[in-house]
């Protein structure tokens, strides 16, 4: 008995100095992070490529991307799932790939949560609802007053079918109990183009789109959907102020790792992206880009996605969208 106690303290004891020297050793080679998008195709790889150099700086490592696109970012997002846990192996991506695809795809070829290890939630784009001027609606309130007026007859668009931003304007309808109809489009740029000739009456989206139009006078920002104020335009209230229980879906730019990535490495990296995220330089960009920065604990990064299954589902059965 008293020898077996002995060999199990053994173990623990070389267990946590293993641990010790493995975190003390890494990273030794380069850390591949893989951006399951289209290269220059979206925020999150634009971001990715501001990140990487300064984070392999603060590690002293380089970290590459690689981009591997396909299938909404599952293809990127299953090759990591399925990548050792070794601390060199990382994924940065959307809750399309984490969250949403669970409520588009019968055929998610990972589970988002169980295969992946949550490092931390970086960035998220503020967002924001952009109105045509002539109409007569200055805040929220007197948005959800004249749409409850002329039901049916205002439309606000969206990046596409399923987008985060058709999602928050189906919540925004349940919320308030209004009926802005929605009209889908490939991107961003054109729809800002029919918002600003009246064609539509708004858009939801990142606010990093629409403010020079803003500002020049051809659209006008009525409000941010994000849970607090921007910094960035402190004067301007969100959504919630005025419309109790509405809550947009989080649209995070976040670090995963596959599951069981050993503690001190987890640790080792959270401290790094945090210090990276927080670095000058790097902050001067983001509040520019009007990116907001998270950068939250692993722990609370898995609270955000948990929140997420539930924001989005209920958006999903809002919407009528079934998986397929």
């Amino acid at each position: 008995m008293m020898i077996n106690r002995i060999c199990a303290v053994c173990v623990l004891a070389l267990t946590a100095l293993s641990g010790g020297v493995f975190a003390q050793s890494y990273p030794s080679k380069p850390i591949r992070l893989v951006v399951p998008f289209p290269g220059g195709s979206s925020g999150v790889d634009l971001t990715a490529r501001l990140f990487a150099p300064k984070l392999g700086e603060i590690m002293g490592q380089p970290v590459y991307i690689e981009n591997r696109g396909g299938a909404n970012g599952m293809i990127g997002s299953d090759n990591i799932a399925h990548s050792a846990a070794d601390g060199y192996n990382l994924l940065y991506t959307t809750p399309s790939t984490h969250v949403t695809a669970t409520f588009i795809s019968k055929n998610v070829p990972y589970d988002p949560v169980k295969d992946f290890t949550p490092i931390s939630a970086a960035v998220e784009p503020v967002s924001g609802i952009v109105v045509f001027p002539k109409l007569p609606i200055t805040n929220v309130r007197e948005l959800v007053s004249y749409a409850k007026a002329n039901p049916g007859k205002m439309t606000f668009t969206s990046s596409g079918i399923g987008s985060v931003f058709h999602l928050t304007g189906e919540l925004l309808n349940n919320a308030a109990g209004i009926n802005i109809v929605h009209v889908p489009y490939k991107g961003t740029q054109q729809a800002l183009t029919d918002n600003m000739t009246g064609e539509v009456s708004m858009t939801l989206s990142a606010i990093s789109g629409p403010m020079p139009f803003v500002k020049a006078g051809k659209l006008r920002l009525i409000a941010i959907l994000e849970s607090r104020r921007y910094p960035g335009l402190p004067d301007m209230p969100i959504v919630g102020e005025s419309v109790p229980g509405f809550e947009k879906p989080a649209s995070w730019f976040g670090f995963f790792g596959p599951a069981n990535l050993p503690g001190p490495i987890l640790s080792r990296l959270h401290a790094d992206i945090v210090k990276m995220l927080n670095s000058p330089d790097i902050r001067a960009k983001v509040d520019d880009a009007g990116i907001a920065i998270i950068g939250n604990s692993p722990a609370e990064f898995a609270a955000l996605i948990k929140r997420g299954f539930e924001v989005y589902g209920k958006a999903f059965a809002l919407s009528g969208i079934k998986p397929e």
